[in-house]
């Protein structure tokens, strides 16, 4: 046993860790400026016939006094936790944490190396027919329920994978975190961006399907473009068969047992389009059943319950690191809303869009909302904040509330996996000893392309009445 215990398990690099806390303590101290520099200001909130705040189209911006105690700023890490939005950051905490317990434990218990094996002796002769799957799961998760947050857990098994058929680790967050990116960001019929996007919006929920799955197919395919070139220029040949790998018994129940109760829980996010009471709870479901799923693999695979437990703990300790970073990338949003920031950024980008031409405001939107996502990460969220705002702008000027919905989408979902303020990204980078530099300067390159790919299908839905 005490052979497996090396090198098992999640870490959070100390590398990463250094790049990633310096950069959000940079963004922080940005933040805490633009609050002495920028005037504060508000838009009045009404509450919708669901009890959430939403901006009044027809009310008037006004200026208020800005500014945030010093005292505060430096707590607005812990603040942040007070303030509304606070029970998600947590529950995203948890969910961390029992990753790190869990990960540790199957790693500790020689199940990870058991299952790579087996993935590896299977697939290894067709590895990119693998990749395609892969790519097109994550996608559709995000796109098709609104996955995101939920997918870190098959994340670090995905690098894992990949760097075992000879890639690297950058190729397995492009096949799962950035491919789970892309397809929320498509958003066929994702709920938290598109479904309260347009129920905001006054439009039938999922209506205008046709544009988002085309979207969908073109980014896809972009996406598995760059994943193979990377992949052919950096994999090492090695001879994958199956007799380099001996089934065991015992572990082969285990994996078993890990798939079912892992799967089982998959397949309620998924039904949670139809089960609308599910939506609220999929990031507990997928935390729950990852646990049991561990726990009972662990146990079949002859771990006994005082190691796992201690497995466990060790495996939440390492996790610490990750929540430190979360908290301060959180506590942006939580300066700029406490001094009234938010508003006026919001307020002076409404006012210049007033004074484009109507081929230039449906990117206009797309940029905003690109900027806005910098500091509210949460789709829904956002949604709130803009939607009473930018659809009756983009009407005035002939635009449909479904184009100005696709470009609240677009703008939502591709950053979530490049800015620094994105709790998964964080979490996924630091599992996959990821550099935040290193990951920038590899998918860069994709977020241009996309960037201008998603422009030229938003010209596009314009050129056609979308």
């Amino acid at each position: 046993m005490e052979e497996k215990k090396k090198g098992q398990g999640l870490n959070i690099s100390a590398k990463s860790f250094a790049v990633s806390i310096g950069v959000i303590f940079a963004l922080m101290v940005l933040c805490y400026i633009l609050t002495l520099l920028i005037p504060g200001g508000q838009y009045s909130r009404v509450e919708n016939a669901d009890g959430n705040l939403v901006i009044d189209a027809s009310s008037v911006y006004t200026s208020v006094e800005g500014g945030i105690p010093f005292w505060k700023w430096v707590l607005s890490p812990i603040l942040v936790l007070t303030a509304d939005g606070g029970s998600t950051i947590l529950a995203v905490l948890i969910f961390l944490l029992v990753i790190g317990g869990i990960f540790n434990t199957l790693g500790i218990c020689g199940l990870m190396e058991y299952m790579l094996k087996v993935i590896t002796a299977r697939f290894g002769k067709a590895k990119y027919k693998l990749m395609a799957v892969v790519v097109f799961f994550f996608m559709a998760m995000g796109s098709l329920i609104g996955s995101f947050e939920e997918c870190v857990p098959m994340v670090p098994i995905v690098v894992a994978l990949t760097v075992s058929l000879g890639w690297d680790s950058l190729t397995g967050m492009g096949m799962s975190l950035l491919a789970v990116g892309c397809g929320f960001a498509a958003g066929v019929c994702n709920p938290f961006t598109v479904g309260v996007a347009q129920k905001l919006a006054g439009l039938p929920m999922f209506s205008g399907l046709w544009l988002r799955a085309v979207a969908f197919a073109c980014i896809y395919f972009l996406l598995m473009w760059f994943l193979r070139r990377h992949a052919k220029r950096i994999e090492k040949k090695d001879d994958y068969s199956l007799e380099d790998f001996t089934p065991e018994k015992k572990m082969g129940k285990a994996v078993k047992a890990f798939a079912l109760i892992l799967g089982s829980g998959i397949v309620l996010v998924l039904a949670s389009p139809f089960l609308t009471v599910l939506q609220d709870y999929t990031m507990i479901i997928v935390a729950v059943m990852f646990l049991v799923a561990g726990i009972v693999a662990a146990l079949l695979s002859g771990m006994k319950g005082k190691e796992l437990g201690k497995t466990f703990f060790s495996g939440v300790v390492t996790m610490l690191p990750a929540v430190l970073m979360i908290l301060m990338a959180s506590s942006i949003k939580y300066t700029l809303q406490e001094s009234h920031v938010l508003d006026t950024i919001l307020h002076s980008a409404v006012t210049v869009a007033s004074s484009l031409p109507k081929i230039a405001v449906v990117l206009f939107i797309y940029l905003l909302v690109l900027v806005m996502n910098f500091f509210v990460a949460s789709g829904s969220a956002k949604a709130f904040m803009l939607i009473p705002l930018i659809v009756p702008m983009a009407q005035i000027f002939g635009i449909s509330p479904q184009l100005c919905i696709l470009a609240y989408a677009f703008g939502d979902g591709f950053s979530n996996v490049f800015y620094p303020t994105n709790p998964a990204l964080l979490i996924s980078l630091g599992l996959s000893d990821i550099s935040y530099g290193a990951w920038c300067k590899w998918s860069v390159k994709f977020q241009g392309l996309n960037l201008l790919l998603t422009s030229l299908l938003l010209l596009l839905g314009l050129a056609v009445g979308y």
